[in-house]
């Protein structure tokens, strides 16, 4: 098969006070994501699509948040080793697609940097990468503002 197809998920409860990571990148707000490393929601997604469709198991099993090398560790470094064992293994990114759910902060004027982020992380062309943000419309835990969700979904390509 020259080309699979891998699906990533992640989602952090939001607390006061810490910082938000999304798409690598820093993002105003007065609530950040609780996690071992940075909560980056939209990088840890992008790296379970990527190891899904190669058939390597996924981020927690690669970067365990019982490791403490990774405590605090910015989730760029995950995807920019992620990226290097898939090609490793003969693979490469075909697109990424992202969807990032949060009621707040309203991230329409952040997406271009996380595009270009990722695409930079994976050494792809930023046409290649897709980032859509959406509310749930108050609903949920999301529409609660306790927590902010991504999915991901990726092309790999035999390298």
């Amino acid at each position: 098969m020259d080309t699979r197809v891998g699906i990533g998920h992640d989602v952090h409860r939001l607390t006061a006070g810490a910082r938000l990571v999304l798409g690598g990148i820093e993002v105003p707000h007065t609530h950040g994501l609780v996690s071992h490393s940075d909560g980056d929601v939209v990088l840890h997604a992008v790296c379970d699509a990527i190891l899904g469709a190669a058939g390597m198991g996924d981020i927690g099993e690669h970067f365990p948040d019982t490791d403490a090398r990774y405590k605090g560790m910015a989730s760029s470094f995950f995807l920019k080793e992620v990226n290097k064992r898939i090609h490793e293994a003969g693979w490469a990114i075909g697109n990424v697609d992202v969807v990032i759910l949060a009621q707040e902060p309203k991230l329409k004027e952040f997406k271009p940097r996380m595009k270009a982020h990722i695409a930079g992380q994976l050494d792809i062309a930023e046409t290649r990468v897709n980032i859509k943000a959406g509310t749930h419309e108050g609903l949920g835990y999301i529409g609660a503002k306790e927590g902010i969700a991504a999915y991901a979904v990726v092309l790999l390509k035999v390298a």
